[in-house]
C-alpha cells in the first residue's frame, strides 16, 4: 500500500526528485526458536556467499512475519508517523530503513544521509570517552573527520555534557548517554531522520530544545519517520501515518483518520463495536406495570441515530417510553461503567438529583437527556438504566445497554474529555 503525501511548495524540481525515501513491499521474518534461527542464519549466509539464495517469501518452521508487504513514500521536508501496539513491527521497519537489518522481500531506497534516533547511546563503546564516541558515532553516520571537527563544539554544547566529555561513557547516566546520542545524530544534518520514541531524553527544558532543533531541521528540508505511542506527537508533526498490526498495514493516509482508527482499536481492545441502539417489543397493558421502556439510543446534532459516539461531541440520550395509564413523578436513574472494568460507575445521572420528574398521561413519549459535551473517553461502556415512580418504585429496567465511544484524536492519555476554550488577552500593548 503506497502512501501519497501532499507535496509542500518547493522549488521547480520535479515531484519525483523530491522523494527522499521509498519503501516498496518490504517484508521481514524472524524465527521463534533460537536454535533454528542460528541454523537458518548459517544457511542464508552460505547461500548468499555462493550466490544461490532465492527470493525468501515463504515461512520455514517456527518463523513468522514481523513485517508483511509494507510500502510508502516520503518527500523532502515531510513527515510520516508509524503507530501500532508493541510488537506490531514499527521498530523492525525503522531498523530496515536505517540499514541495520535486511528485508526478506522488497527494498528500501533512500536519498542522502539517514540518521537513526533509535535506542540512543546503545552504540557507544563504554570504555571510550564521550569525545571518542562522538567521532566514532558521527563517522558511522557518514561524516568525515573534518566535518566532525567543525560540529564537535556544537554537539557537546547541545548535549550539555560539560567536563564529562573526556570521561568514559560508562560513567555517564542513561540521560547523559541519550542526550549525547541525540546531539550526535542531529548535527549530521541528515536528509532523513528516523525517530523512535526517543524524545524523552532529559527534563522538560531539554526536550523543548530538542523539539526546536527538529523543527529547524524540517524547515531546512529534513524528512522524518516518527514512531510514537503518543498520538498528539504524531498529529502535531505528521501529515500522514501508517497503522501497523502484527506486521501488516491496517490503515494508511491522513494522520488524523489513521490515529483515530488506531485509538478506537486500542481502547476497544479487540471487542466488536457495540451498536448503541436498542428497540423492544411493546407489551400489552396486562403485561406492563404501567410504564415501559421501548427504545434506547443516542442522537447527534442533526437528530440522526448514532451507532457510536465521539468524545467531546454533543449528544442526546433518548429513552422511548410507553405509558398505559396516568402516572405522576416519573424519573430516570442511570449508571455508566467501563465494559470489562471493575464495575465502578464512571458517570451517574439521576432525575431525582436534578429534580426532574414527569407527569404522564397514556401515550408514547421520548425522554431526552441533552449532553452538550460527551465527557467519556474512548472505549466500550455498559449502562444500567432504571425507570422509576417517585424515588424508589421501579417500573422498568435496562441492564446492560452496551455502547461505544470513539476518540476525537485528543484523548490518548485522558479517560474523560474536558470542554475548554482558548483566548489571547492583551495585558499591555506596546
Amino acid at each position: 500500500m503506497t502512501i501519497n503525501i501532499t507535496k509542500p511548495e518547493v522549488s521547480d524540481k520535479s515531484q519525483d526528485s523530491e522523494i527522499v525515501l521509498s519503501v516498496n513491499g518490504v517484508s521481514k521474518k524472524f524465527c521463534r526458536s533460537l536454535k533454528r534461527s542460528l541454523l537458518y542464519g548459517v544457511q542464508d549466509i552460505t547461500s548468499e556467499l555462493l550466490g544461490s539464495r532465492t527470493k525468501s517469501d515463504k515461512l520455514r518452521p517456527n518463523e513468522f512475519w514481523a513485517l508483511k508487504d509494507v510500502s510508502f513514500e516520503l518527500r523532502r521536508g515531510e513527515s510520516i508517523g508509524l503507530v501500532g501496539k508493541n510488537g506490531s513491527g514499527k521498530t523492525t521497519l525503522m531498523r530496515i530503513i536505517a540499514g541495520l537489518i535486511k528485508p526478506d522481500t522488497g527494498f528500501v531506497k533512500g536519498v542522502g544521509r539517514v540518521a537513526p534516533l533509535i535506542a540512543l547511546g546503545a552504540g557507544f563503546n563504554p570504555i571510550l570517552t564521550g569525545r571518542e564516541n562522538i567521532y566514532a558515532n558521527m563517522s558511522i553516520l557518514g561524516l568525515s573527520k573534518k566535518e566532525i571537527d567543525e560540529h564537535f563544539d556544537e554537539v557537546v554544547e547541545f548535549a550539555e555534557i560539560g567536563n564529562a566529555i573526556d570521561a568514559p561513557v560508562q560513567t555517564y547516566s542513561s540521560g547523559m548517554l541519550a542526550r549525547l546520542g541525540f546531539s550526535s545524530a542531529i548535527h549530521t544534518n541528515p536528509d532523513i531522520l528516523l525517530i523512535d520514541e526517543v524524545l524523552s531524553v532529559g527534563d522538560a527544558k531539554f526536550v523543548a530544545k530538542c523539539e526546536r532543533r527538529l523543527h529547524k531541521l524540517r524547515e531546512n528540508g529534513t524528512a522524518y519517520v516518527i514512531v510514537s505511542h503518543h498520538s498528539p506527537s504524531i498529529l502535531s508533526a505528521c501529515q500522514s501515518a501508517v497503522y501497523l498490526s502484527h506486521g501488516e498495514v491496517i490503515a494508511s493516509g491522513n494522520a488524523e483518520k489513521v490515529v483515530n482508527q488506531y485509538e478506537a482499536d486500542l481502547f476497544n481492545d479487540g471487542r466488536t463495536q457495540a451498536s448503541g441502539v436498542m428497540f423492544r417489543d411493546e407489551r400489552t397493558s396486562d403485561e406492563s406495570p404501567g410504564l415501559d421502556i421501548v427504545s434506547l439510543f443516542f442522537r447527534g446534532n442533526d437528530d440522526e441515530i448514532l451507532q457510536a459516539l465521539v468524545s467531546g461531541k454533543a449528544v442526546k440520550l433518548c429513552i422511548g417510553i410507553k405509558s398505559h395509564q396516568k402516572i405522576d413523578n416519573v424519573n430516570l436513574r442511570l449508571a455508566i461503567s467501563e465494559l470489562g472494568g471493575e464495575g465502578n460507575s464512571i458517570l451517574y445521572i439521576g432525575g431525582s438529583n436534578d429534580n426532574k420528574f414527569f407527569d404522564l398521561l397514556p401515550g408514547k413519549y421520548e425522554i431526552q437527556i441533552h449532553l452538550p459535551y460527551l465527557v467519556l473517553g474512548p472505549g466500550t461502556y455498559s449502562m444500567y438504566l432504571f425507570l422509576r415512580k417517585d424515588s424508589f418504585y421501579t417500573l422498568d429496567i435496562v441492564e446492560p445497554f452496551i455502547f461505544t465511544v470513539n476518540s476525537n484524536g485528543k484523548m490518548i492519555k485522558s479517560k474523560v474529555y474536558q470542554p475548554r476554550s482558548w483566548e489571547l488577552v492583551s495585558i499591555e500593548a506596546e
